[in-house]
């Protein structure tokens, strides 16, 4: 009987961890499903390009998993039951339900309007393809003059403000930040932030949360009030609501607390992998919801399952960060060397090479997710007889 592998979401990270089980387990032992709602693969990390009117390469999920052995299927995901091991989803033609022996939880997130008034009905988010798409509508529409305000000052909204900025730079942009521009980097990444800002007329509110949205204008906890034909809001995520109506251990924020394998503390034949994961990286810190932080979460969870699998020796992906990669435009760029627990060093790369090397590791990330061994050669294992998980059995076992 074949080993069921049911993978939800089809992103960075679910998209690798499929096509890697794949690759690493022979065809006759396994079927692997791979869950999404579109039938495209999202280039996340290219939202604000998408947004302000600039062409994304189309990556149909058919064509990127044709000749795998992956079993794509285009549905909605409405509940799981780790008791039962079943899937609901919901596709075209109807309501449907998916058994599973491993399950890899992969539905990401997406944009958190904290319950500030007014930021769920006026503000847009390019957490995904159709946010980017309806602020792109937005955008479009606005004359000369008109003001853009981005809320939160991390990658994204860095990003998005730059973005914008540079592409109409007849808007008048302006930033709103809970703490300082670029507090978090180096000295030598603050200081070109800041002259990228003035080079493309950023205004920035620094220390400045936003307590309001509104049509036309976002309201500061000082009471300072900022016209706004657009609110862009970029102040982090949320993640998929599925996780914390299951028996799961999830923690207070619904992400799925896992081991050193990605597997899920409380149903052993359950891992998680992205955003919709709590993992500890170097220095017992919880990875940060990223690209960067998934990617190596995938490569770890679909080689813990291979070799659970198959008896295989337990592998161990490198959970931990080497950069931060920011776009500021198409013609600027900023990537901050930080160490292992993503905490800045002096050394950072500004400017036009930086731009080509944010480019490059955007390519590259795609690329990854196409091919999930980074090119290299494996070898398909044959799954040898499992027995029924017990609960709470020792991550490095066969289980």
């Amino acid at each position: 009987m074949q080993h069921r592998i049911v993978v939800l979401g089809a992103g960075y990270t679910g998209a690798i961890a499929a096509g890697r089980l794949a690759k690493r387990l022979h065809r006759e032992d396994v079927t692997i499903t791979l869950v999404n709602a579109g039938p495209d693969f999202v280039e996340r990390v290219r939202m604000h390009q998408l947004a302000v009117g600039q062409e994304l390469a189309p990556r149909p999920l058919s064509t990127m998993f044709a000749g795998t052995g992956v079993t794509l299927k285009l549905a909605e995901v409405t509940g799981v039951d780790v008791d039962r091991r079943t899937v609901a989803v919901t596709t075209a033609h109807g309501a449907e339900e998916l058994a599973y022996d491993t399950l890899v939880y992969a539905l990401g997130s997406g944009w958190d309007d904290q319950g500030v008034p007014g930021a769920a009905e006026h503000a847009h988010d390019i957490a995904g393809r159709a946010g980017a798409l309806r602020l792109r509508e937005r955008l479009a529409r606005l004359d000369a003059g008109q003001s853009v305000v981005v809320v939160g000052g991390g990658l994204t909204g860095l990003e998005a403000a730059t973005e914008i900025a540079e592409a109409r730079p007849e808007l008048d942009v302006t930033l709103a930040a809970r703490g300082g521009l670029g507090d978090w980097l180096s000295p030598k990444g603050r200081d070109h932030l800041r002259k990228v800002f003035a080079k493309l007329g950023i205004t920035a509110h620094e220390h400045a949360a936003v307590t309001g949205v509104g049509t036309d204008r976002v309201t500061l906890a000082d009471g300072t009030s900022v016209p706004a034909a657009v609110t862009v809001w970029t102040t982090g995520f949320a993640v998929h609501p599925i996780a914390r109506a299951t028996t799961l251990e999830v923690t207070e924020t619904g992400r799925i607390v896992v081991d050193g394998t990605m597997r899920s503390v409380s149903h052993p034949e359950v891992y998680a992998v992205g955003d919709a994961a709590m993992a500890m990286g170097p220095g017992d810190k919880p990875l940060r919801m990223s690209c960067a932080s998934g990617t190596p979460m995938a490569w770890q969870a679909a080689d813990a399952i291979a070799a659970r699998l198959t008896g295989g020796k337990m592998p161990e992906a490198p959970l931990r960060y080497f950069n931060q990669c920011v776009s500021l435009g198409r013609r600027e760029g900023l990537i901050q060397y930080v160490t292992a627990d993503d905490r800045a060093v002096r050394a950072a790369l500004t400017g036009r090479l930086a731009a080509v090397y944010k480019e490059l590791v955007c390519k590259g990330a795609a690329w990854g997710v196409a091919n999930p061994t980074l090119g290299m050669p494996v070898r398909r294992r044959r799954v040898v007889r499992q027995t029924a998980p017990v609960a709470g059995a020792a991550a490095g076992t066969p289980a």
